[in-house]
């Protein structure tokens, strides 16, 4: 971390009362902590998240302000910028994240989201990454030091272990310490230690019995203790439930959705248990110093504050860097007989079919949501692509249910437990389902019409926030809305219509999968999120994302449902221990729908000439070079991702038959050959020994695995370790 002046921090920790120092550690309102103004300590000024910077609230309410001067870029989610597979890109989106907080006036932006995707139904798997932790590690190192660049801090959430939404507020993981410092740890260590992020933010759930922005094991032993991390830790908001535990934790700031201010756990009430003694003022002078420290390496106190990057927002180039990363984003799923690319030249009309054609994301998902400047839906991007000289025809296909308007933002009521029962909530979708019916009906027979009169059909489908939000999970992969009964009737009628998925997690296509012959991935990508995917579908953009997640077959097949537990109230126990996603799947030989890893391009490429060498001259480590040369063998310009998996083959403890340790993204002309380095460390062959404490690496052989998938490996060398 950025070393700074302790004796500031001293000086300044000298001069404030105690009231001073309570005020600081606590929200003042909704979005910023307290401030210092005779000492020339400002408020540490937050906002949301992910995606953007989020809209301005009120001083003390969740009423949105309503001028225009809050609409910001729209940035791809972090499962669409995880799919590039690129660290330049995540630096790059890093970099106007920044740009854009600090240009709003922010102190900290509370990003990035870098919980383990666990399950497929987890409603924020849309603001996360991965489920594999090395991916997770390679990509938020640079997001972060993106962000910061900008004297704004990073705030990677949630730790840990928060991979549901159900009881969210409330429910106690239980997760064994192997799988929790292999899978569920490694992403936060990396933010600190390599990226240095200034903020890490608490979780809302329980770990082994204690709320998790408060837990003494998580935030001090683990954190504070053998970590060594010396930023602030903020609670995510509404998470904090006690003053005692929270004041003698690592938690530096508590933040809640409500005005009561004074009343917060670390306000009022932690100030009379100084006085009276029952706790220490050492504590909370360790979060005074951990906030000073955070500020100092920001630039806000004192001359420093001179120095300030000031930041923008809305810059054109923030608006190219976001349209290369959607464009990087998209994922080729299946491709038979080169349907795709269209062929601008041969369309006279076009027929894009589906409500997600034309819908606009950006103002959901919760805390994710964004006021966006614009965002380019695949019906505007195709028609801004394609030009006049085609006509392009769009029917909805399926029925959305009006939302209800509420006065009030969703958060000012997202600390009240869900009550709903499952029957109340099978009552309630019965009656809209009988209501919607008929509507429902009319637009499929609409579609199928239009699909069967049109030669050239792309169906636009998937999921919306309806589905993909926070506070909720869904009860299964399926698609709503009756969007399996459409893809499947206008095939039947037009059996070379191309599916395109928008949506931020995976769905089932079983029933219809084999029937088409191309389906396109696009997560949220973004302002430029249509434009992107009109280019990839034109062949203007060769599609290079790859999965960053295995997409199963239904989420019964997952072993966090499988085996383990997810989506109950109360507790739950992660069972399948390290078998998370295609550590599982391509373990047990289990059959998905598409593979981790997994992404097809218009051109192909020759994996050839692998040398391994190993050095172990240094007995505090070992470095693994692997060199092999990429060719693209086709005749357009494409990027393929090598992913390097390494496999123990004589471990002592039960591990994966393969792991992601090291990947590249190479770019090639048609023809062109490149030489591809990949140096794995001693971490990528260890495991953590729960006698010992801490990753061993045992003495044997080990099997370096290079592939376009976690399924598609095309080179394996054999080495001694």
């Amino acid at each position: 971390m950025k070393k700074v002046d302790e004796r500031r921090i001293e000086d300044l920790l000298s001069q404030l009362t105690l009231e001073e120092k309570i005020n600081m550690i606590h929200g003042v309102a909704i979005f910023h902590s307290g401030g210092v103004p005779r000492l020339g300590i400002p408020p540490l000024k937050m906002s949301d998240g992910p995606m953007g910077v989020r809209k301005e609230f009120a001083y003390d309410s969740w009423i949105n302000v309503g001028t225009t001067d809050d609409l910001v870029s729209y940035l791809p989610s972090n499962s669409a910028l995880a799919s590039t597979w690129s660290r330049d890109l995540a630096y790059k989106t890093g970099k106007v994240l920044g740009a854009e907080a600090r240009g709003r006036g922010k102190d900290v932006i509370l990003a990035p989201g870098i919980n383990i995707k666990r399950s497929p139904l987890c409603g924020r798997n849309f603001e996360y990454m991965s489920e594999d932790p090395r991916l997770v590690e390679e990509l938020v190192v640079p997001l972060v030091k993106g962000i910061q660049e900008n004297d704004v801090a990073a705030c990677v959430k949630h730790l840990a272990a928060n991979n549901q939404e159900t009881d969210r507020l409330e429910v106690d993981t239980y997760v064994d310490q192997r799988s929790l410092r292999e899978i569920y740890l490694p992403g936060f260590k990396a933010a600190i230690d390599k990226g240095e992020s200034h903020t890490i933010m608490g979780a809302y759930n329980r770990l082994y019995g204690e709320f998790c922005s408060q837990s003494r094991y998580l935030l001090t032993e683990l954190l504070r203790d053998e970590w060594g991390y010396d930023g602030a830790v903020i609670s995510d908001w509404g998470a904090v439930h006690d003053t005692k535990e929270a004041a003698e934790s690592g938690l530096d700031i508590e933040m809640s959705v409500t005005a009561n201010f004074d009343d917060y756990y670390m306000a009022n009430p932690l100030l009379e248990a100084v006085r009276n003694g029952e706790i220490k003022e050492e504590y909370i002078d360790k979060k005074i110093r951990n906030i000073l420290r955070t500020m100092l390496r920001l630039n806000m106190l004192g001359e420093d504050r001179k120095n300030r990057v000031p930041g923008t927002y809305n810059a054109p180039h923030h608006r190219e860097a976001i349209q290369e990363c959607a464009e990087e984003s998209i994922i080729l799923l299946k491709n038979e007989n080169n349907r795709l690319p269209l062929q601008k030249d041969k369309l006279k009309t076009l027929a894009i079919i589906g409500q997600n054609g034309e819908r606009v994301h950006a103002g959901g998902g919760g805390s994710a949501e964004i006021k966006a400047l614009y965002e380019i839906s695949p019906l505007l991007g195709m028609k801004m692509e394609l030009g006049g000289n085609v006509e392009v025809k769009y029917a909805k296909g399926y029925y959305v249910p009006t939302k209800e308007e509420k006065e009030l933002n969703w958060q000012q009521d997202s600390l009240e437990k869900q009550t709903i029962t499952k029957e109340e909530a099978e009552l309630k979708a019965e009656k809209q389902e009988k209501e919607t019916r008929a509507r429902q009906e009319e637009l499929l027979q609409e579609a199928v019409a239009l699909a069967r009169d049109t030669e050239e059909v792309i169906l636009v489908v998937g999921l919306d926030h309806e589905y993909d939000v926070e506070g909720g999970d869904r009860k299964d992969m399926k698609l709503p809305y009756g969007q399996d009964r459409l893809i499947k009737e206008v095939l039947a009628v037009n059996p070379s219509a191309i599916v395109v998925v928008v949506a931020g997690s995976p769905i089932e296509m079983g029933s219809w999968a084999d029937a088409t012959s191309a389906i396109v991935w696009c997560y949220y990508a973004g302002m430029e999120g249509g434009r992107a995917l009109a280019k990839v579908l034109l062949g203007k953009v060769n599609p290079s994302g790859k999965l960053a997640e295995t997409f199963p077959k239904t989420h019964m097949d997952c072993p966090a449902h499988k085996l383990g537990e997810f989506g109950n109230y109360g507790k739950i126990t992660y069972n399948e221990g390290v078998y998370v996603g295609y550590r599982y799947y391509d373990s047990y030989d289990i059959d998905v729908e598409f593979p981790f890893g997994h992404g097809l391009s218009y051109t192909t490429f020759k994996y050839s000439d692998l040398k391994v060498e190993v050095d172990q001259t240094n007995k505090e480590d070992v470095d693994v070079r692997i060199q092999v040369t990429i060719e693209n063998t086709g005749s357009v310009y494409g990027a393929e991702v090598v992913q390097v998996y390494v496999s123990d083959k004589e471990a002592s403890v039960d591990r994966p038959i393969h792991e992601l340790k090291g990947f590249e993204k190479v770019y090639l002309k048609p023809g062109e050959k490149q030489n591809v380095n990949i140096t794995l460390n001693k971490d990528s062959f260890s495991f953590y020994d729960v006698e010992s404490k801490r990753f061993v690496v045992e003495p044997g052989e080990f099997e370096i695995q290079l592939g376009s998938s976690s399924r598609d490996i095309r080179l394996v060398e054999t080495i001694i370790l």
